[in-house]
């Protein structure tokens, strides 16, 4: 195998495992929290099956982990993707155990953190499919090509300073004599060198091959050493070599140009072996310094991307300037925004019926198809709760036609449901009014939202009609023009909120 093969080889191992690190790590930590719950408030009778969610969830973990660490590099992705679903159909199997069995002595906030490991369970099983169906000798895109780049350019460096032990030297001179010596002495001292008779042919030389150092002469006649010098350095793939200018020139005017011009040492001629040996040592070890630092920042350019792109799937972008920026507390208020929630009709039969990864796996499908078209609208995700997609617009960035881009969103949620092969039915809700939006925890921080106007456009969903929008009066005043002919009108009373009316839609 190629050193460019085993890099991409590697390169699609760490993406496995970055990819899957985050929701294992999540499925692990709630599932912890879960069983720590179930031990302090019951029922006792859960625990069993709580008990092998766990051991199935620290399994995958640590598999992730080993594939990261580099201890296991599977190359049969149908074994890889067999290894990593086994725990994954066994942490689902349970958790729909425990939710049936017990769903009704268990309190809240443990169902909540169940249906967060199914969730994530979900993410996982995405993401199994999708870094494995990636050919690495094919172009990757996106963040995965970033990390391919980068990953290759360090391990490239990494690589390079480990066989070049001894320097790769252009040397530069129009007199035959000058090179011939400059060469022999070199390559005494385990140097590779490589000779050029003029600054046009170094230069043709340097856009071919890779070089650690030059030395030029400056007095040459159809490209002087000075004017090499400052193409050198003009370039932003040959400014970091080191060079070193070589002349029977004493004058100090010719050594400030030199060194002005971004020479590293200046040396006359005959040059002496000793001093010659000394320079070029410190050149050579000053570039290696300054391939590490490349190594360096291309990791912590790396770090940082990587960092930014799983931000910026948590987060929206203000809200990460506003991070940046070192805002500590992060929460606003709106006057009016427009909160939406769909709701998939009959889910719960619908999970008793199918296999845990064929659920998990068409409620990926549906949920990915959401966020798409929220892209699409300038819609904000907030949340999905179990089999429910809560959304918002007019959030964190204010704007007018909020509550139009929330009907065109809602259309098409419908519309994509109900055009999938196995087409499902979804219930919309859709108000309009003020919330307050901020940023919550720390560990696992989330953006949500809050307030009257979140809980009715809950209650409308829960409310609606199959295939139809529910609209509150506030909602439909707003969008009353972008219908031609009446739509139903209802007197609904809901709970904690009381008689209002509401309008259906298509």
């Amino acid at each position: 195998m190629t050193f460019g093969n085993e890099i991409r080889r590697k390169a699609l191992l760490i993406r496995v495992a970055q990819r899957l690190s985050g929701p294992a790590e999540a499925i692990a930590g709630f599932q912890d929290i879960v069983l720590e719950e179930l031990r302090k408030s019951g029922p006792n009778d859960a625990l069993a099956d709580a008990l092998k969610v766990q051991v199935a969830a620290h399994d995958l973990l640590a598999r992730v982990e080993a594939i990261k660490n580099g201890d296991e590099q599977p190359t049969d992705k149908n074994r890889l993707r067999h290894d990593l679903r086994t725990p994954v159909n066994a942490i689902l199997g349970y958790s729909e155990l425990i939710v049936e069995d017990f769903g009704d002595e268990i309190s809240p906030s443990v169902l909540a953190d169940i249906r967060t490991v199914i969730g994530e369970c979900a993410i996982l099983v995405s993401q199994i499919d999708r870094v494995l169906d990636v050919n690495p000798d094919s172009s990757m895109t996106g963040i995965d090509s970033l990390t391919a780049h980068s990953l290759e350019q360090t391990l490239s460096i990494a690589h390079r300073n480990r066989e070049e032990m001894k320097g790769r030297i252009l040397v530069v001179d129009d007199t035959a004599q000058n090179r011939d010596l400059l060469q022999r002495q070199l390559v005494r001292q385990g140097h590779e060198v490589v000779a050029a008779a003029s600054g046009t042919e170094a230069l043709a030389m340097v856009a071919r091959e890779e070089f650690d150092l030059a030395l030029v002469d400056i007095l040459m006649p159809d490209l002087n050493g000075i004017e090499l010098l400052a193409r050198l350095k003009a370039n932003d793939d040959w400014r970091q070599i080191p060079v070193i200018m070589v002349s029977g020139l004493n004058e100090i005017h010719a050594v400030t140009r030199c060194i002005e011009a971004g020479a590293e040492d200046y040396l006359e001629k005959p040059v002496d072996q000793v001093l010659l040996n000394s320079r070029v040592r410190a050149c050579l070890e000053k570039r290696r310094w300054q391939l590490r630092e490349r190594e360096y920042i291309a990791q912590i350019e790396y770090e940082r991307d990587r960092a930014d792109a799983l931000l910026h799937t948590m987060l929206p972008a203000p809200v990460i300037q506003r991070l940046r920026d070192g805002e500590d507390v992060i929460a606003d208020r709106f006057e009016t925004a427009t909160v939406v929630f769909a709701d998939i009709v009959d889910f719960t039969p619908m999970a008793a019926s199918m296999p845990p990864a064929d659920l998990v796996k068409r409620l990926t499908s549906v949920f990915l198809a959401f966020d798409d078209i929220a892209h699409q609208h300038g819609i904000e995700k907030i949340k999905t709760i179990g089999d429910a997609y809560m959304a918002a617009c007019g959030i964190p960035e204010p704007r007018e036609d909020h509550a139009h881009r929330s009907l065109d969103f809602a259309r098409d949620l419908i519309r994509a449901t109900s055009d999938q092969t196995e087409a499902l039915s979804i219930r919309v809700g859709m108000h309009c009014g003020p919330v307050i939006a901020g940023l919550v925890g720390r560990v696992r921080f989330v953006y949500d939202i809050w307030g009257e106007t979140v809980n009715l456009a809950s209650r409308l969903e829960a409310t609606g009609v199959p295939g139809r929008i529910h609209l509150s009066a506030p909602a439909f005043r707003l969008v009353e023009d972008a219908f031609e002919s009446a739509p139903d009108t209802r007197v609904q009373t809901l709970k904690g909120i009381g008689e209002i009316q509401t309008f259906v839609v298509d």
